[in-house]
Formats: C-alpha cells, structure tokens, sequence
C-alpha cells in the first residue's frame, strides 16, 4: 500500500483534467440515449395520438349518420302530426264559435224576460 502513495500524489494533479476531458464523452453518450428514448416517446406519443383521431373521425361518421337517420324520422313525424294538428285547431275554432253562441243564447233566455 505504501508503493501506491507516490504513485497517487503524482497522478493526483492531473486527475480534474482526466476527467474534465473525459465527462463529456460520457454526457455525450447519456445526452444521445436520452435523446434517442425522448425521440422514441414521441414517435410513440404521436402514433397514439394519429391513433385516436382516426378512431373519433369513425365515431363522429357513426354520429352523424345518426343524427342524420334523426332528424329525417323528425321531419316524418312532423308531416304526419301537421294534418292532425290543423284537425284539432279547426275543432276548437268550432268549439269556442259554439260556445260563444251557448252564451249569448243563455244571455238572451236570462235577460229577455
């Protein structure tokens, strides 16, 4: 051990160098990994992303053509319930025109005495 300690105190000055020189070839590495995994996740993230737009792209086509399919049984029953409805209003303009004439026939019985 003691042979060692000659040979640590000579290199010792010229260790901060070694590794100054040497710490960005290890950074370098770590940096181009983490940029190789961070490129990798955002291949991944925008497959995903290409992935559920084309999934909402279908669903909103199956929307549509439901709300489509909607929207024309509306118009049908709405062309069928129009007829019906003018039937109903001309019945209760005859039913108020008949009770107007009830009352003033009342009227006339009551006061004509």
């Amino acid at each position: 051990m003691a042979r060692f300690v000659p040979a640590v105190k000579a290199i010792l000055p010229y260790v901060g160098s070694i590794v100054a020189a040497a710490l960005p070839v290890f950074t370098t590495r770590k940096s181009d990994e983490a940029a190789a995994a961070q490129a990798q996740l955002l291949q991944q993230q925008i497959a995903e992303l290409q992935s559920a737009a084309s999934q909402n792209a279908v669903h909103i086509k199956e929307l549509a053509e439901q709300l489509q399919k909607t929207v024309a049984a509306l118009e049908q029953g709405a062309s069928l319930a129009e007829p019906k409805y003018r039937r109903i209003a001309a019945l209760c303009i005859g039913a108020v025109i008949l009770s107007l004439i009830a009352f003033g026939v009342s009227l006339i019985a009551l006061f004509g005495r």
